[in-house]
Parts: structure tokens; C-alpha cells; sequence
């Protein structure tokens, strides 16, 4: 059980054109399955979308995706988060500053997974990988861009939680210890943020058709799960100025 707050979505809650509008949002892993709806929606309620991930050419795939759906332009801002380095984070949180002025909400969903496997088979290089990019990198990125965040009147970060119930069990190894200190990091930083304009949340979807789910259980039916736009427009809800009621929270999506 998460030890996060929960709160839901709304339920007349819906996305608007304008929830975003004039907000500027860094999306991570914006390729993944979550990360391009949610870059997706964040264009459709009005924002300038910044999109990372490591591979430029599916960064560029991402651009050319959102332009044939009539989408605005994304920046388009290559950046792998297992090698990164403090002075990259904060070259980018610096470009922001200059090609925008500004930093309204970040959503982190950029992860890193190898499967199901027990301890005693748990690769080294894979456990200290999943803990880097599943919650140091989050921390170095958000801290690069604090300044900014700060300097908004209304601001977000939105960390992407799995379910807790599952990841305490067997063979869930570096990314069910990831996901758990990731939460932690949530609770800390809420608690040194909550009287200021930047606001703190989790997000915890239902199942969903990503790449990472099709991983974790390869014997299921990925196709018969739905796709991240339930998701992704939570995380709208939480960048939105609404999303302040659910400010230190994890937004639970799974059914009742």
C-alpha cells in the first residue's frame, strides 16, 4: 500500500483547450508509450511541450506524429537520462530559461526495466541502472529545474508510481526497490515544497498498453488493455491549476 495520500480524479473533470494554456512542460521518456500521450494531451490543452528521451530519431518520430495530428510544434531536446550529468541538467533547465523564460510542470516517465528477475539472478549493471534513471535522474532533473519551477505562480511535477501491492513481491528486484524510493522522493520533496508555488504529485495508472506492462507479463493479451490516455490526461489534471487539490498525493487510477 502506497504511503502517499490517494486521491482520484475527478469525475466531471475533463480536458480542456486551454487547461495548459501558456504553461511550458518537459515531458521525459516522451517516446514511450505513456510519455508520447502525454506529451499528445499536454499539446492539446494548450502548452509548449519540451520533449526528452535518448534516441533522436523516435524523439523525431514523436514531432512528426504530433505535426500530422495537427499538433503544435514540440522542442525536441535529446537527453539520456542513464549518462546524463549534473551539468547537462542543468544546460537543459538553462535553455529553458533562455528559449522561454519559464518552466510551468515537468512529467517524469521515462523508466527503465529488464524484466522479472530474482535476486540471485538480479545483473548488477541492471539494478543500478533502474535506480538511476527510475530516481536519481528524476531528482537530478527536477533540482536543475527548480529555479524555474519556483519562479511560476502555479507549477507541477509529476512522478509516475507503479503499483505497490505487486512490486513488494518476488523478483520485481532494482525497479520495485526504484519505484518504492520514488515514492519516498515524492514525500520529501512535497514536504519541502508545500507552502510554495511548485506543487508535488504521483501518479498511479490502471494497467495500460505500454511496452513495460508487455514486459512484466509477457503471457497476457497486451492488446486487450487499454491505451495511456486515461493516463495521460490525469497528468493534465495534475499540471492544470485544478490538479491542487491532489498536491502531495499519489492520483490513483486503478478501480475501487
Amino acid at each position: 500500500m502506497t504511503t502517499l495520500p490517494i486521491s482520484r480524479l475527478p469525475a466531471d473533470w475533463q480536458v480542456a483547450a486551454d487547461s495548459l494554456a501558456d504553461r511550458v512542460v518537459l515531458v521525459t521518456g516522451a517516446y514511450g508509450g505513456l510519455g508520447g500521450a502525454v506529451a499528445r494531451a499536454a499539446s492539446r490543452a494548450g502548452a509548449t511541450v519540451v520533449v526528452t528521451g535518448k534516441r533522436k530519431r523516435q524523439l523525431e518520430q514523436l514531432y512528426d506524429a504530433m505535426r500530422d495530428e495537427g499538433l503544435a510544434e514540440p522542442v525536441i531536446h535529446p537527453l539520456d537520462m542513464e549518462v546524463a550529468t549534473p551539468r547537462e541538467y542543468t544546460a537543459l533547465a538553462e535553455g529553458l530559461e533562455r528559449d522561454f523564460g519559464r518552466l510551468d510542470g515537468i512529467v517524469h516517465t521515462a523508466v527503465s526495466f529488464a524484466g522479472l528477475t530474482p535476486i540471485t539472478m538480479h545483473k548488477p549493471d541492471a539494478w543500478l541502472r533502474a535506480l538511476h534513471v527510475n530516481v536519481s535522474a528524476p531528482f537530478a532533473l527536477t533540482q536543475a529545474c527548480l529555479p524555474l519551477l519556483t519562479q511560476a505562480t502555479d507549477s507541477a511535477v509529476v512522478f509516475v508510481l507503479d503499483d505497490p501491492e505487486l512490486l513488494q513481491r518476488a523478483h520485481w528486484g532494482g525497479y520495485g526497490v526504484s519505484k518504492a524510493a520514488l515514492e519516498r522522493f515524492v514525500a520529501i520533496l512535497h514536504e519541502e515544497t508545500d507552502n510554495g508555488p511548485l506543487r508535488t504529485h504521483a501518479l498511479l495508472p490502471a494497467p495500460m498498453r505500454t511496452a513495460v506492462r508487455q514486459l512484466a507479463y509477457f503471457g497476457e493479451d497486451i492488446m486487450q488493455r487499454p491505451l495511456p490516455d486515461a493516463a495521460a490526461a490525469a497528468a493534465i489534471y495534475l499540471l492544470s491549476a485544478q490538479g491542487a487539490a491532489a498536491r502531495g498525493a499519489v492520483l490513483d487510477l486503478r478501480a475501487d
